[in-house]
């Protein structure tokens, strides 16, 4: 599994970015994906999963209503709709793919990660 992340970039607070994590080997198809983002100085976090169907999501309570994950499979394309960002949402966000094909919030499973891309949220 190869990932590559894209999107990130400077944003004003209450803005919107879109991020995309391509799966160039076409591997993860029936695996779970999930971006995770990590602010300086602090710990990776969860952001959010979606299922190997797509058919289910899951988000942290930080950004959920605000953020969305979806999945193209015809693209092997990974997306994640950032609305109404805020300072706070600033952070390296990478891409992974579980091991399993249900999403989760627990980082051990994800077995790849992909390349990171920067989101800067300015107040």
């Amino acid at each position: 599994v190869q990932l590559q992340a894209s999107g990130g970039g400077l944003v004003q607070a209450g803005g919107s970015l879109r991020l995309s994590c391509v799966d160039s080997r076409r591997t993860s198809s029936n695996n779970a994906v999930a971006w995770f983002r990590q602010a300086p100085g602090k710990e990776r976090e969860f952001v959010a999963a979606i299922d190997w169907n797509g058919g289910s999501t899951i988000y942290a309570s930080p950004v959920k209503g605000r953020f969305t994950i979806s999945r193209d499979r015809s693209k092997n394309t990974i997306y994640l709709q950032l609305n109404t960002l805020k300072p706070e949402d600033t952070a390296v966000y990478s891409c992974a793919a579980s091991r399993w094909s249900r999403g989760s919030s627990s980082s051990s499973d994800y077995a790849y990660w992909g390349q990171e891309t920067q989101v800067t949220v300015s107040s």
